[in-house]
């Protein structure tokens, strides 16, 4: 080939490699404008058809399940609660929902209980009976028998940096014996200090007693209950030592008539001799619980998740009496099916959320707040992509102190504006487009008294750093009592508030960032 074909055989070449390129250039400019235009078509989609799936019909025959006798008020740990669990799993599954926890449903979390055996005391060979003359915490104390022959009497056991009852008093390895409460003279205690059951304990332990006995004036006996509290860990920083409320009686028994003395005003710290016995028996059963996951994938932004959630427990029974919990947390309960189904039928319509959608309901936060705090602690799904927590604790009732406004026609907001000024904008402007709620903050404050923000599940998202909003309907007259029933919703306004919930997750699961995470938690 000569120089000048040559030339212009190469220039063709390079004509055709740059209109090739530039044919890329346009596809690929395309293809990103198609891109955008499916997302953006994505994030407009009308919301409204989706949130008329959440209907009065639909929460009522949910919560008239859930709220029944059937289910034993959902205690954490009991056969109730897991006849609840097993409920909202099978409403997740005929959803079209998937596992939310490594292919299950449920995420497990274990429970203790302690149940007492056996507790007797003997002075000077004198027995004294369990509930008449004498009283054990099952939970704190330990399984022991322990014989001692000094007695430290230790005026209130107080021990701080305001007053210290132990100073001069060598209590090692010993039994000491304390007046309840705080002296005559103290009518508020000093700032910072409460001496309470577990700041005596406490204060024992730092001494380094081996028991401890708080006299109880006028003891009545308390009612026969061989089950302690339910607890999350059987592993203990610190072995507190075994104690007893002891009536009047235990107590001259040991100190004879000094005792007139010190509960006249004057304790004088004291040892004293006496041969006391302290046996105490207990067998720790292990349980469990679980939190009910269901997930709804998003789309093109479906590494990042919205979680939508609620308590299902309540207080249980108490012997026949049971305390149903349709409000508390019910309403929230079945706010939530309803709601997860509002996103399955966008899903199915193709017009599903760009995020995940993570459905979460909670057991133990009636206990305090166990089953999120679990769940928080072991999260299936990254927090750092979690963009945010929207909580549902009683959502079915009206406030009957609420004094302003339209009482039918509100809702309580709660941490909206505490870590991330994205998220009040997004809650008012969907508010004002669609439900028209009246939006009251007045649980808001965290120094408020009820310290309202503090005592639902939504915190343990809010203290890891995950923007949180709670809706509540405020504490009446049936609030942690066995009259919580389901006749008593205002299945209107729980509609109403529920479709809040569902078009504030809409826009949130659909908008093109997370929500920025830039205010302190304080």
């Amino acid at each position: 080939m000569d120089e000048q074909k040559h030339f212009f055989y190469t220039k063709s070449l390079r004509i055709i490699f740059i209109n090739k390129i530039k044919n890329m250039r346009i596809s690929l400019l395309l293809l990103a404008f198609l891109y955008v235009f499916i997302a953006r078509a994505q994030k407009v989609a009308d919301p409204r058809p989706f949130a008329n799936a959440i209907t009065e019909e639909g929460l009522k025959k949910h919560l008239y399940i859930v709220a029944s006798k059937d289910f034993e008020g959902r205690e954490t740990a009991t056969e109730g609660q897991r006849k609840a669990a097993a409920y909202i799993e099978a409403n997740f599954k005929s959803l079209g929902l998937q596992p939310g926890n490594k292919g299950e449903f449920q995420l497990y979390y274990p429970v203790f209980q302690d149940s007492l055996v056996d507790a007797a005391i003997l002075v000077n060979n004198q027995a004294f009976q369990l509930n008449e003359d004498f009283a054990v915490n099952i939970t704190t104390n330990h399984s022991s028998t322990i014989f001692g022959s000094e007695i430290v009497f230790a005026g209130y056991g107080i021990s701080d940096s305001i007053r210290d009852d132990y100073q001069g008093l060598d209590v090692k390895g010993k039994i000491v014996l304390l007046l309840n409460g705080e002296p005559a003279t103290v009518k508020q205690p000093p700032a910072g200090r409460r001496n309470n059951f577990l700041t005596k304990q406490q204060a024992a332990l730092k001494n380094g007693a081996a028991a401890v006995l708080i006299i109880q004036t006028k003891f009545t006996g308390n009612p026969v209950n061989n089950k302690g509290n339910m607890y999350l860990s059987a592993y203990k920083k610190s072995i507190l030592p075994n104690t007893y409320y002891i009536s009047e009686k235990i107590t001259e028994a040991i100190m004879g008539p000094d005792y007139s003395t010190a509960k006249g005003g004057s304790p004088q710290p004291k040892t004293y001799v006496a041969n006391v016995m302290l046996q105490f028996n207990k067998a720790t059963t292990h349980l469990q619980s679980s939190d009910v996951l269901g997930f709804l994938e998003g789309t093109d932004l479906k590494d990042q998740l919205l979680v939508i959630s609620a308590h299902y427990d309540h207080l249980g029974k108490r012997d026949t009496v049971v305390y149903y919990g349709a409000d508390d947390d019910g309403s929230g309960t079945v706010g939530v099916l309803e709601i997860a189904e509002a996103f399955g039928k966008a899903k199915a319509a193709g017009k599903g959320p760009r995020r995940s959608v993570l459905f979460l309901a909670n057991s133990g936060e009636e206990k305090g707040l166990w089953g999120s705090e679990y769940y928080s602690d072991h999260p299936s799904y990254p927090l750092e992509k979690t963009t945010v927590d929207l909580n549902i604790d009683m959502i079915g009732r009206i406030d009957p102190n609420r004094k302003k406004g339209d009482s039918t026609n509100y809702v309580y907001v709660i941490g909206d504006d505490k870590l991330s000024s994205d998220l009040k904008p997004i809650s008012e402007a969907q508010n004002r487009k669609y439900s028209k709620l009246e939006l009251d903050y007045k649980y808001n404050d965290p120094a408020d008294p009820q310290r309202i923000y503090y005592r639902s599940d939504h915190y343990n998202f809010a203290r890891k750093g995950v923007p949180i909003i709670f809706y509540f309907d405020g504490i009446h007259n049936d609030y942690h009592r066995p009259t919580d029933t389901p006749d008593k919703i205002n299945y209107d306004l729980l509609r109403k508030r529920a479709q809040l919930v569902f078009y504030t997750a809409w826009e949130i699961a659909n908008r093109n960032d997370m929500l920025k995470r830039d205010i302190p938690l304080k």
